[in-house]
C-alpha cells in the first residue's frame, strides 16, 4: 500500500513539472521564477542595461570577423546576438563559442519568416508567407510552425523575429509584400496565429513584426524613414488588427517598426520605434501588451537618419523597447542610457523591468541550463524527412486555378503536348513533373531576355501542336513585382493567351497585372514562387493529379479579387 502511494505521489509530481513546464511566456511574466532573482540581483547597472542589447553574428564573413563578435560579447556582456547569412554547422560552433564568453546565458536568434532557410545555407525554406496566405487549411501552418521551432532548438536558438503580421495592402510595397499573408485583415491575423502558436508551443519565442502596420508603404525603412499618413481610426481598425487579436491569443514578443505616423505621434521625423507615445502608449497601455518589445535594427537608415551618434538607441530605451537590435555601437549606447539615468531621463525602475522581461524569457526557452550545441549530425539533424514532405504538403495545399477547371480536366494525356517554360535558360522540373501526364511532349525554354528570332522560331514550331502548357518563372532570388521579362517575351505571353494555351505562373501574383492576356488563357494557375516544390504542385493540378483548394491572398487590378480560386 505505501508502494503505490509513493508511486502516485511520484506520478502526480511528474504531471506537475509536466503541467509547471507547459507555462506559457507571458504566464510566467505573472509569476517569475527564483532564478530570475538570483540572476538580476547578481548584475550591477551597467550589466542590466547590457542585457537588453543583441548583436549582429555572421558565420559567412570569415574566423576573423566571427571572433570579433565574440570580443563584443566578452567585453559588454550582451543580452543576445541575432544571426544572419551563414551554414548551420558554422553557426553552432559560433554559439558555443558565444554562450561560453557570456555570463548570463545569451539569446540566440535570427529572422526565419519561412523557416532557417532564409539565413542559413544548407537548410530547409518553407513557402512564403504570401504562398501560405492562399492556404485554407490553418492547421499545415501551425505543424510549419512546429517543425521551424525544432530546428530552432536543434540550432541552439531560442527566439524567431517572425512572423510577419502586416497586411500588405499596398501592392508596391518594396520591403513587406510576398512577406506578409496578403491583403485581408482576418487572413493574416488566422494565419499568423497558426504559425506563431506552432512555435511558441514549439518552446520558441516569436516576435510579430512590424507594429504598428508596415504593409501599405511604398519606402523601405532599410534605406529610409516612410511616412504613414494614415488616420489613426484607419490604423487602429485595419494595420493593428492582427497584432491586436494576437496579442490577445498570447504573442510572446512584438517588433517596432521604423515608421513616421504623425497621427499617433507628430515628432517631426520621428520613427515608430523611438516614440514613447507609440510603444508605451498605444502597444503596452492601449493594447495591453505584457511580453517582450523588440526594436527593429537599430542601423537601418529609417531609425538613425535623423537621430545619430547612439541617440537613436537611447530613445528607443526610453519609449519603452525591451531589446534593441544590431545597434552601431552598444557599447556608446549603454554609456547614453546610464547617463540618462543620473539626469532622470529615464528611471532604472523601468529598465529593471524590462531585464527581468528579458531573463524570464531566457528561463523559459530553457537557458538555465547550460547546453552545448552538438555539431555532428547537425545538416541531416535539420534537413528531416518529415519537414520536405511538409513543405511539398504547404505547395500542394496553396496552389491557387484562377481559370480553366473544365479545359484542363478535358486535356488529353496522348495528345502532341507542347510544354514550354518562360524566364529560364534550361529545362524545368515543371516540365518534367508535366510529361509524367502527357506522354506525346515536347519542351521549349525562352529565356527572359531571347531575342525576336529565338521568340519567332518557338511561335512557328508549337502551331503544330494540340495542346500548349506554359510555365512563366521569375528566375530572381525573391519573388518581387515586375517580372524580368523583355518585351518580347511579353508579346508572345500576350499572344499565347488567345490560343488553346494553359498557364502556370512561379512569381509573385502581384506580377499578373504586368503580364497581359493571361486573364483571357483558357487556364491559369497561380503557384507564387519559382521553387521545384510549387513547379512540382502545379503540374499535379494541370495533369489532373491535384485538386487546387489555394485562395488568392492578394487582389491584383483590375481582373483579381482577393480570395478567388476555383
Amino acid at each position: 500500500m505505501k508502494k503505490n502511494l509513493f508511486i502516485l505521489i511520484a506520478l502526480c509530481g511528474t504531471a506537475f513539472s509536466g503541467s509547471a513546464q507547459q507555462k506559457t511566456y507571458l504566464e510566467m511574466l505573472a509569476n517569475q521564477p527564483k532564478w530570475v532573482d538570483s540572476v538580476f540581483n547578481k548584475l550591477n547597472r551597467r550589466e542590466r542595461i547590457a542585457q537588453m542589447f543583441f548583436v549582429r553574428a555572421h558565420t559567412n564573413l570569415g574566423q576573423k570577423y566571427t571572433d570579433s563578435v565574440g570580443q563584443v560579447i566578452k567585453r559588454e556582456q550582451l543580452g543576445g546576438v541575432i544571426f544572419f547569412q551563414g551554414g548551420p554547422g558554422r553557426q553552432a560552433i559560433a554559439t558555443n563559442a558565444y554562450q561560453k564568453l557570456s555570463r548570463v546565458p545569451l539569446i540566440v536568434a535570427n529572422d526565419g519568416e519561412w523557416g532557417l532557410g532564409m539565413r542559413l545555407d544548407s537548410t530547409i525554406s518553407y513557402p512564403y508567407q504570401m504562398t501560405l496566405g492562399a492556404i485554407q487549411n490553418k492547421d499545415l501552418i501551425y505543424k510549419m510552425g512546429l517543425e521551424v521551432a525544432k530546428d530552432y532548438k536543434r540550432m541552439g536558438m531560442q527566439m524567431n523575429l517572425a512572423p510577419d503580421a502586416d497586411i500588405n495592402n499596398n501592392p508596391k510595397n518594396p520591403v513587406i509584400n510576398y512577406r506578409s499573408f496578403g491583403e485581408n485583415k482576418y487572413n493574416v491575423a488566422t494565419k499568423v496565429a497558426a504559425y506563431m502558436k506552432g512555435m511558441q508551443d514549439g518552446g520558441l519565442l516569436t516576435t510579430l513584426k512590424h507594429f504598428p502596420g508596415h504593409g501599405d508603404t511604398d519606402v523601405d525603412s532599410h534605406y529610409d524613414l516612410p511616412q504613414l499618413t494614415f488616420s489613426a481610426n484607419r490604423l487602429d481598425t485595419l494595420e493593428m488588427y492582427p497584432f491586436r487579436e494576437l496579442i490577445k491569443q498570447g504573442a510572446s514578443g512584438v517588433m517596432i517598426a521604423h515608421m513616421n505616423i504623425p497621427s499617433l505621434d507628430n515628432t517631426p521625423n520621428l520613427p515608430s520605434t523611438l516614440s514613447k507615445p507609440i510603444v508605451t502608449g498605444i502597444l503596452k497601455q492601449k493594447l495591453g501588451f505584457k511580453g517582450l518589445i523588440i526594436s527593429d535594427a537599430m542601423d537601418m537608415k529609417g531609425v538613425v537618419k535623423y537621430f545619430k551618434n547612439g541617440e537613436a538607441d537611447l530613445m528607443g530605451i526610453i519609449a519603452g523597447n525591451d531589446i534593441l537590435e544590431l545597434s552601431e555601437n552598444s557599447d556608446r549606447a549603454i554609456k547614453l542610457v546610464r547617463k540618462a539615468v543620473r539626469q532622470d531621463r529615464i528611471s532604472m525602475k523601468d529598465i529593471d523591468a524590462s531585464v527581468r522581461k528579458i531573463l524570464t524569457a531566457k528561463y523559459w526557452a530553457g537557458l538555465t541550463k547550460r547546453d552545448t550545441v552538438v555539431t555532428q549530425g547537425i545538416v541531416a539533424a535539420v534537413n528531416r524527412n518529415a519537414s520536405n514532405a511538409l513543405v511539398q504538403e504547404l505547395a500542394n495545399a496553396s496552389v491557387t486555378l484562377l481559370k480553366g477547371k473544365d479545359y484542363i480536366k478535358r486535356l488529353i494525356p496522348i495528345r502532341r503536348t507542347a510544354i514550354i517554360s518562360i524566364g529560364v535558360p534550361s529545362v524545368t522540373t515543371f516540365q518534367k513533373e508535366i510529361a509524367k501526364g502527357y506522354y506525346n511532349s515536347v519542351y521549349y525554354v525562352l529565356d527572359k531576355d531571347a531575342n525576336p528570332t529565338q521568340i519567332s522560331n518557338i511561335a512557328r514550331e508549337i502551331g503544330a501542336f494540340d495542346q500548349v502548357i506554359v510555365g512563366i518563372h521569375d528566375s530572381r532570388s525573391r519573388p518581387a513585382n515586375n517580372i524580368p521579362l523583355n518585351t518580347g517575351v511579353k508579346n508572345f505571353i500576350k499572344e499565347l493567351s488567345t490560343k488553346n494555351a494553359v498557364f502556370a505562373l512561379f512569381a509573385n501574383p502581384y506580377n499578373l497585372a504586368g503580364l497581359s492576356g493571361l486573364e483571357n488563357s483558357k487556364g491559369l494557375v497561380v503557384a507564387y514562387q519559382k521553387e521545384d516544390f510549387m513547379q512540382i504542385s502545379a503540374a499535379a493540378v494541370i495533369n489532373n493529379r491535384l485538386v487546387p483548394t489555394g485562395k488568392l491572398p492578394v487582389s491584383v487590378a483590375p481582373f483579381y479579387k482577393f480570395g478567388e480560386g476555383l
